[in-house]
């Protein structure tokens, strides 16, 4: 991690001290819902933009897009790679904090009554048939959000048995999780574990009686104006609706983010309740040593000697949806850099390039 950091940091400087040139274009104004502005009339100091992107063409990075949203504007739209606005990109596990937003609408709708519930309340008459346990019955919603089912399930040891990579291989996704050993009391140790948030969505969806993507679909994507996505996988089986994941624009992620900041809310329109997005999006647990909500991570960098603290969508690759309350923003990457460190890429830049940017607009 070190050594990333000094690579990095390294490539950022030669950035900002770049002579290359940079011309900059407002996003366009498509009728998607987004106001766009120019970047230029908004009063920032925009010199370390510019060099940023004067020397990303000559650098080995694999961003594909950068977006910047602040106070509802849509203020910097920049692709890489013969990627355009229109591509739909594999947000892979950034789909985790969508899925949030699903059950905290299912919630609202009153289809669930509650992420203290029993898993087991809703799946059956699906339910564990190996490695049968007592425990498995005190299973709830909320762990499963907060990654702690107790199951032997992490995704970063592959000698889990309930790693993502062997879970891909089986038949019956669902029944091989619940038929999972335990290796904890449920709700005491949170490990990062994908198979978790499928089985959130067959929750979902037996509790809703629709499939996550027609459920999405009428709470969610079309009250948004989102049309251009698509529910898939990158497994060459036949997938399960509820182990789908997301395909969107960068455009329609920088939404999801502008959603989250606005506290449920589209353009005027309460999609999500207020109570959820709080809850999810403030810290319940720890994984891989950040702090960690319900299927959002926490993150926080250095600001005006003090820390600026905001939540993130993250997926393999460097798929970032990345909200700051405090400075109304919302940062998006996509990019292509799966399973290498150079998906860290777009974090060094919200440090050195973006927040000190966008956090001195009044």
């Amino acid at each position: 991690m070190r050594q990333l950091f000094i690579l990095t940091l390294s490539l950022v400087t030669a950035y900002i001290y770049g002579q290359e040139s940079y011309t900059y274009e407002p996003p366009k104004n498509t009728g998607d819902g987004w106001q766009t502005a120019d970047l230029r009339a908004v009063g920032l100091d925009t010199s370390r933009i510019y060099q940023l992107f004067a020397k990303l063409p000559e650098a080995d990075h694999e961003l594909h897009s950068l977006l910047v949203v602040q106070k509802g504007e849509l203020l910097l739209e920049e692709y890489f790679a013969d990627q355009s606005a229109d591509n739909q990109h594999d947000l892979r596990s950034a789909t985790k904090s969508i899925r949030s937003l699903l059950i905290g609408i299912a919630i609202d709708q009153g289809f669930i009554g509650s992420i203290d519930d029993p898993i087991q309340k809703y799946l059956y008459p699906l339910e564990a048939e190996k490695n049968l346990d007592f425990r498995k019955q005190k299973i709830t919603i909320r762990h499963l959000l907060t990654m702690s089912p107790g199951w032997d399930c992490n995704d970063r040891d592959k000698s889990s048995a309930g790693q993502e990579d062997r879970i891909y291989k089986k038949k019956d996704w669902l029944q091989y999780a619940l038929d999972l050993a335990m290796s904890n009391e449920p709700g005491e140790v949170s490990n990062y574990c994908s198979i978790g948030t499928v089985m959130l969505m067959a929750v979902l969806e037996r509790a809703t009686g629709m499939s996550v993507d027609a459920f999405a679909e009428e709470f969610l994507f079309e009250p948004m104006g989102i049309t251009n996505y698509r529910w898939d996988h990158t497994s060459k089986k036949e997938v399960i609706s509820a182990a789908k994941r997301l395909y969107m624009t960068p455009r329609d992620m920088a939404k999801i983010g502008q959603l989250a900041l606005k506290n449920g809310q589209w353009n005027g329109g309460q999609l999500v309740s207020e109570a959820w997005i709080a809850q999810s999006t403030s810290q319940h647990t720890f994984i891989d040593d950040s702090g960690y909500g319900f299927l959002w991570w926490m993150t926080a960098f250095p600001h005006n000697n003090k820390a600026l603290t905001g939540f993130a969508a993250s997926g393999n690759g460097g798929q970032y949806i990345v909200v700051f309350p405090d400075i109304e923003a919302v940062f998006v990457f996509t990019g292509g850099a799966y399973n290498s460190s150079k998906a860290q890429f777009p974090l060094f830049i919200i440090r050195d390039i973006l927040i000190p940017t966008f956090g001195a607009r009044n």
